[in-house]
């Protein structure tokens, strides 16, 4: 079960302001990339569903962080099915993310008391969302849709928690436009965790370039 409750998850990710997300089938790899935004004051973290036995991998790295990172909240993203998230409840994840609307996965999460953060495109699936019990959605990718697109959303609803990823990067200009929107949260995956990480193995450069983004959300968010 998961180890974070669905309150304080949801409150790490409103405080952090940013969600590192990667994935990569080498767990010891993968506990590198912990170690490095945990020593960056991270204490959230997604890991994407996207390869085979990803499951097994998010089980070493939870086992991991919950004896060495023990403040820190692993959640998983691109579950897509109601089976998939039973499964990484089964194996501690405490929040589950997904790149659209998906009532089953809702209902699981809901049963287990676990933050559940769908991808949402319109109005429409926003409001579905949230009366499943959905405190936050996705706006997945992020690009397409820009900072315009939750400044109007907000603007007849005010009380929606909105999080973009794909294609928000760590530069102020970019992070400023998002929260300037009204972002609660922004999604960095290979913009931050990417290539330069997972061959070069540069993890101090990403322990550095997470800190920095860290700062700079909470500033602009002051």
């Amino acid at each position: 079960m998961a180890k974070h409750s669905r309150l304080h998850a949801l409150s790490v990710i409103h405080d952090q302001g940013v969600m590192p997300l990667f994935y990569h089938q080498d767990a010891e790899l993968g506990k590198q990339v912990l170690k490095a935004c945990y020593d960056a004051g991270g204490r959230l973290l997604e890991f994407t569903n996207r390869g085979d036995f990803a499951h097994e991998v998010f089980r070493e790295l939870n086992l991991y962080a919950r004896t060495e990172l023990p403040d820190m909240v692993m959640g998983v993203g691109s579950v897509n099915d109601a089976p998939t998230a039973a499964l990484f409840l089964q194996l501690g994840a405490s929040f589950i993310v997904s790149a659209s609307l998906r009532e089953d996965v809702a209902l699981v999460c809901n049963r287990r008391k676990v933050a559940y953060l769908p991808g949402c495109a319109s109005l429409s699936e926003i409001g579905r969302a949230e009366e499943l019990g959905c405190e936050i959605v996705k706006l997945f990718p992020g690009s397409v849709y820009g900072p315009e697109f939750i400044k109007a959303i907000r603007g007849p609803q005010p009380w929606t928690s909105i999080m973009p990823t794909g294609g928000v990067t760590t530069e102020l200009h970019n992070l400023k436009g998002w929260f300037s929107a009204g972002a609660v949260c922004c999604g960095l995956g290979s913009q931050l965790i990417g290539n330069n990480v997972l061959v070069d193995r540069d993890f101090a450069g990403l322990t550095d370039q997470l800190r920095e983004a860290i700062e700079t959300a909470k500033t602009l968010r002051q």
